[in-house]
Parts: structure tokens; sequence; C-alpha cells
């Protein structure tokens, strides 16, 4: 079976870990500074804070944002369900918007028509890499005087008008899931250029404790003493993870690289082939390419994705529109509210992409899904 995407381990990645596995520090240790360092300074953010997934780092980003129950967060339809499930950890309402037709991004207008008195924050998702309009987030976040956050799970590497994704935000997400550029096994991580979210986000993730002496309210202690100052989890990255991290930080390019050569082979593959559509072409030296995600008529797009999968190969479709999952349902979100971001969904097949694909494999899933589509009346 050839994967929609997985991770690259080398032989240098398990020496990296079996460092750290015979080191003192398997938690809490020297690796996880190292890890954010790297991450920092590839992006040119100030301060960087690693967590255990994806997931806990927005969870992370949104209670530094300082989101809470009554407030409302805009957040894109088409995105994997945890952008909209952090709003409600916080207490707040996530309001869905649609997507741009061609790259499957939040639509700035459409965002700007939801924004009320008590929208407090908007996402931008960075949808299969390619980084969303964030000068014109940016604008309207501004111009209301509301957060941005940059869930970027799927863009570590990805450039937008030649800054790297990370600081063009007031927090970005960065994911490190096995598919994701870089990987830690799970684990996620915010960039941000603002201390106060960085000293917010650096107790949230430890149980919301803090031993910094300028911080504690009790001066009397001798060292050991340590305070609660706010609720917190236990969503801390181990040294095990960010010691993968940091020698996969030193491959980042490498592996970027390799995947925006793969998605230029696929549009010349594709060139005259029926039935398909592909991606858009713009910002092809710019996306991170998590995803190649090619269209399919809705009608017939789950038959072709079962032959496919039948032929040995692992598509797989990116995403459900979140307000279209059963327990969104239970909270009355309605079908139709978004009608690009349904249409981009029931029509969407992300086809193999990763960095150590090779042409071979390629032209193979091009020729069965042309294959696949001939079979349909779609003839070149």
């Amino acid at each position: 079976m050839i994967p929609y995407s997985r991770q690259e381990i080398g032989a240098d990645d398990i020496r990296a870990v079996v460092k750290t596995l015979k080191s003192p520090y398997l938690t809490q240790g020297p690796k996880i500074k190292e890890f954010e360092d790297a991450l920092r300074k590839y992006t040119g953010a100030k301060y960087c804070v690693a967590f255990n997934s994806g997931t806990a780092a927005l969870h992370g980003a949104y209670f530094a944002a300082g989101f809470k129950k009554g407030d409302e967060v805009i957040v894109p339809a088409l995105t994997f369900a945890a952008t909209g499930n952090a709003a409600l950890y916080v207490g707040a309402k996530p309001v869905f918007v649609d997507v741009d037709n061609e790259t499957g991004n939040i639509n700035v207008l459409a965002a700007a028509k939801k924004i009320t008195k008590r929208t407090k924050g908007i996402i931008a998702v960075d949808f299969a890499g390619r980084p969303a309009d964030l000068d014109g987030v940016r604008r309207l976040a501004r111009g209301h005087n509301i957060i941005l956050i940059e869930d970027a799970a799927q863009a570590l590497g990805a450039t937008y008008k030649n800054r790297k994704v990370g600081t063009l935000a007031d927090m970005t997400m960065f994911s490190f899931h096995p598919v994701k550029s870089i990987t830690t096994g799970e684990g996620g991580a915010i960039l941000t250029n603002d201390r106060s979210y960085h000293e917010k986000l650096i107790m949230f993730r430890s149980h919301g404790l803090t031993k910094d002496p300028k911080k504690l309210k009790d001066k009397t202690h001798a060292a050991w003493h340590q305070e609660m100052q706010l609720l917190g989890y236990n969503y801390r990255l181990t040294d095990i993870q960010a010691a993968l991290g940091v020698n996969q930080m030193k491959k980042l390019d490498r592996f970027i690289n390799a995947r925006r050569a793969a998605a230029a082979r696929y549009f010349k593959l594709f060139e005259g082939v029926r039935g398909v559509t592909l991606p858009t072409h713009e910002g092809l030296g710019d996306s991170a390419w998590h995803l190649f995600v090619v269209h399919i008529e809705a009608q017939i797009r789950d038959a072709v994705f079962t032959k496919l999968r039948t032929a040995g190969i692992g598509v797989q479709v990116h995403y459900l529109p979140v307000y279209l999952h059963p327990y969104y349902a239970g909270l009355g979100y309605r079908k139709g509210q978004c009608p690009n971001a349904e249409r981009f969904s029931f029509s969407a097949l992300s086809i193999p992409l990763f960095p150590r694909i090779t042409p071979e494999e390629q032209k193979f899933v091009v020729r069965k899904l042309t294959s696949i589509m001939q079979s349909y009346g779609k003839k070149g």
C-alpha cells in the first residue's frame, strides 16, 4: 500500500532518541528547550512552547488568548475537528465560516460577515500546507481588535511573502504528528512574539504551576516551592520526543523541497487527464505541501476512493466540515451553512505525497486514477 503520507525516520534519528534514553532525563530535561530553540530560530519567532500534541497546543493558545464562555471564535469550516473543539474546551463558541473554492483556506469576506460584539478571535488554517490569506485575515483581526491564531499544523516549512510561517499571527500552532513536515511521534508547539502569551503557555502545559521567583505569591519558602496559579494540564512533551524533533529539524528543508518536487511532478503527470481537478498551482514554491488534494465529481468520489484503495493506493479525504460531525449537529449546527466547504469536502481526494515517494509510485497513482476515470467516461 502506498500511503497518502508517512514519516521519514533515519538511523540518525534513532541514534538521537537512544542517546536521550540513556541520559538522566526522559522528560522535563534539556532537549525540550533545544527543540523549542530550533523551532524559534527556524521561524524567527521570539518564543516557542512545545506541547504533547497539536491539539494540546491549540488548547493552550485559546487559553492564553483569554477565550471564555460567551465569546465567539471564527473558525474555517474545512479543518480537523480540533480547531473547533479547542474553542469548546475553554467554553467559547466556534463560529464556522466558509472557505475559498480553490485553496480550501478561510474566505476573509465570509469571515468579516460573521464578526459580532462577542467575537474575540479568528483562526486561519493553512489547509494542505498552503498559507492562508494571512495579510487579509490580519487586517480583519486588527480592524476589529481580535486575536489571530494561525493553525499551521500542516505548514511548518512554508513561506508567506518570503517570510517563514510562524511569526505572522499573534500565535501560531505547529503539529508533529507522523504525517506532518517533521515528527516527534505526537507533539505540537505554539510560537509567538508576545511575552505574556509565552508565560501563560508555559504554565498551562504543566498544571498551571510556576517556580519563577518573580511570579511567586509566597516568597518565604526555599527553592523547592512551586505554586499553582491557574488551572493547567499535563501537556508536556517528553525529552525522548524532543530529541527526535531536534534531529528532524535538521532535515526539514530537505523534506519540504522533496514534497515540492513531488507536487511539481504530479502537475506534469496529470496533464491531459480528464475528470480530475488539480489544486491551484499558485504558490507551488511556498506551500509545505502536506497534502496533494485533487477533486473528483462528488457522485463518484467515494467509489473512486474505494477502487484506489483496492489497487493499493492509500488515498484519504481531508476533511469533513467540522460542523457536520454528529457531535456538532447535537449542538445545533446544520448542513448548508458553508456551501463552499461542503462542495470542496465532498469532491476532495488526497493522493499520496511524502518526501520519499518515488516518481514510479507517482506514475502508478496517476495511471490507476486515469484508468478509473476512463471507466466513468472521462477520456483524455
